[in-house]
């Protein structure tokens, strides 16, 4: 064997030796950063929240003002998500199948609520309908109230979660095409028939995903919901606003207690997140290798 030849296998296998060093490093700095920034504030919400014992746990999420916390925040994700579902279908729907002047100015509109403060859309719907707002008057007269009331947190968890369902359904739309659709019409169906006998099987587990995606959000909404909702205890606070509450008051163990209940539901979103995920990318393996 020559000696370039040497030097060349030499050089390869100290190539190969850096670059699997360089992998470990990487791999260990990214389980470093999952374990401080994820699992070990989870690890300290959950510890905290037991801190006083599993009797006192559960009195913090029994008390009486976390459960109205707790029913509020579910009636919130019971009528905001299937709004956003029916808009997310819609939009998705209208976008990938036709061709309108105002097209690229909808999807720019869905992407809305990801570029504005949650902050600043709830202070934009307390201008609008609050006491001293645009249309304040008016509902005051027709004793319509909005704002400090669950209509305006539900308007506020819509705003923000707008994007999720729509934004997940519309590539895979745009990737299916319109080739089914058409096939169905020639066969006689009309258009309710050829959308659920054939569109909505071919994206119904991308419309699972964006609807998890959008209840995850909605539980946790915090900014928006707060501007509209009033603080008021018992009423219009929804579980992330107790828990500050809780925080403030310096009732560390009830707050830590309510936030893990919040985690609990957070964790089994994700188990259905990660769950329509693989059903997702095994459905397009196999439209591919068709």
């Amino acid at each position: 064997m020559s000696q370039s030849s040497i030097a060349a296998a030499s050089s390869a296998n100290a190539a190969r030796r850096g670059s699997a060093t360089s992998r470990r490093i990487l791999i260990g700095l990214g389980w470093l950063i999952f374990f401080l920034f994820l699992l070990l504030p989870l690890f300290i919400v959950v510890s905290q929240g037991l801190k006083n014992g599993l009797g006192a746990f559960f009195t913090a999420i029994f008390e009486p003002d976390a459960l109205s916390a707790l029913k509020l925040t579910v009636f919130a994700v019971l009528i905001s998500v299937p709004l956003n579902l029916v808009f997310g279908v819609s939009a998705a729907w209208c976008v990938s199948k036709y061709s309108f002047r105002g097209k690229s100015m909808l999807v720019t509109l869905i992407d809305l609520p990801f570029s504005v403060s949650p902050v600043i859309a709830g202070l934009v719907y307390v201008l609008m309908f609050g006491a001293q707002g645009f249309f304040g008057p008016w509902l005051q007269d027709q004793d319509i109230q909005i704002v400090f009331a669950l209509p305006g947190i539900v308007l506020a968890t819509i705003f923000v979660t707008v994007p999720f369902v729509a934004r997940e359904l519309i590539p895979l739309m745009q990737e299916q095409g319109t080739q089914e659709e058409e096939a169905a019409r020639l066969l006689g169906a009309n258009g309710w028939q050829m959308f659920w006998h054939v569109t909505v099987p071919n994206i119904k587990w991308g419309l699972i995903y964006g609807v998890v995606l959008c209840t995850a959000r909605a539980m946790g909404e915090f900014g928006a919901v707060s501007v509209v909702s009033g603080h008021i205890r018992g009423v219009t606070n929804t579980l992330p606003l107790h828990v500050e509450i809780l925080y403030n008051e310096y009732n560390h163990v009830a707050a830590f207690a309510v936030a893990s209940l919040l985690l609990i539901l957070a964790l089994f979103i994700l188990l259905l997140k990660q769950w329509s995920e693989n059903r997702i990318n095994r459905l397009r393996a196999s439209a591919a290798e068709e």
